[in-house]
């Protein structure tokens, strides 16, 4: 039936003009986004188990920067931990070598001796990262140990938790900057009553009634104890470097597969929607040219008064 009223094609044809225009538009945007879910009204569940990984992800982020920083400052105080064992070996060298030397070799022993103890001062001194100094601390202070975020845990109830790696300064303490030491290297020992960083080979002074051989004894004991306890100390801060360092390696290789996850579930395939854009450009155009001819429709009625 041939209508002025209603004309039939041309609706029909701008129904399906709009829904070309339509997919058009969607797939465009996607295109120029790269997701296919941008946005909760594309896909509702999508979007918000995305949006969450992001949350966790970027939290993982802060995580692994903490052990970063974590990271250097174990990494300098193992270092420097290792260099005053050297230092501290080399003492007992010299005190053993000054047992049985002369008085006057004692004094060349002992400027040697004076030269380690100054290098070790300075090299614990200077074993800061980041404004810590892990070797030198205050026994009396209320921060105990160094505790570095490892993880965070969200489980089905939103509950959150978080991991640490702990070194407790107690355990690793060379120089106590408390007014009475406790330090491995500046404490008083148990057989010399001397510290490291106090032996003096020319002025031997212990137990009343003690022998000068029992001294040297006594002073060679003490650094093989304060000797053990830097070995304990460095397979601690090796211990919690090895940690770290694995932590770190698992927290880069789950963040990539959270970004794979999320990407899978909202990301464009490129290739898929560059083919759909160039189809639906296609029908658009022919939708165009269609709803011409439907409207061109209507001018055909009036030939039929024209020959009438």
């Amino acid at each position: 039936m041939a209508s002025i009223m209603t004309n039939a094609a041309a609706l029909t044809a701008l129904q399906s003009l709009n829904a070309t225009n339509k997919s058009l538009e969607e797939t465009q945007g996607r295109i120029s986004t790269g997701y296919r879910v941008a946005q909760a009204s594309d896909n509702a569940a999508y979007w918000s188990i995305a949006t969450t990984m992001r949350s966790d992800n970027k939290a993982n982020s802060v995580v692994q920067d903490a052990l970063g920083l974590g990271a250097g400052k174990v990494d300098t105080a193992y270092t420097a931990m290792n260099g005053a064992i050297d230092a501290v070996e080399k003492i007992k060298d010299k005190v053993l070598l000054a047992k049985t030397s002369s008085p006057e070799d004692r004094a060349k022993i002992q400027s040697e001796i004076a030269t380690y103890q100054a290098q070790l001062v300075d090299s614990v001194s200077g074993s800061s990262y980041a404004g810590a100094n892990l070797l030198q601390t205050d026994s009396a202070a209320t921060v105990t140990k160094l505790t570095v975020i490892s993880s965070y845990n969200r489980d089905s109830t939103g509950k959150v938790t978080t991991g640490s790696i702990d070194i407790a300064y107690a355990n690793i303490r060379l120089i106590d900057t408390n007014a009475t030491p406790t330090g491995v290297l500046d404490k008083n020992g148990t057989a010399s009553t001397k510290s490291i960083l106090n032996i003096d080979v020319t002025n031997l002074t212990g137990v009343t009634g003690t022998s000068e051989s029992q001294q040297f004894d006594n002073l060679l004991t003490d650094v093989e104890k304060a000797l053990g306890l830097m070995a304990d100390a460095a397979a601690e801060l090796g211990a919690a470097k090895s940690r770290i360092d694995t932590q770190k390696s698992f927290l880069s290789n789950l963040s990539d597969a959270i970004d794979k996850g999320v990407g899978q579930l909202v990301d464009a395939d490129m290739n898929k929607e560059s083919t759909r854009l160039q189809a639906l450009q296609v029908q658009q155009q022919l939708g165009i040219q269609a709803l011409s001819i439907a409207n061109s429709n209507s001018q055909s009625i009036l030939s039929l008064f024209k020959n009438g």
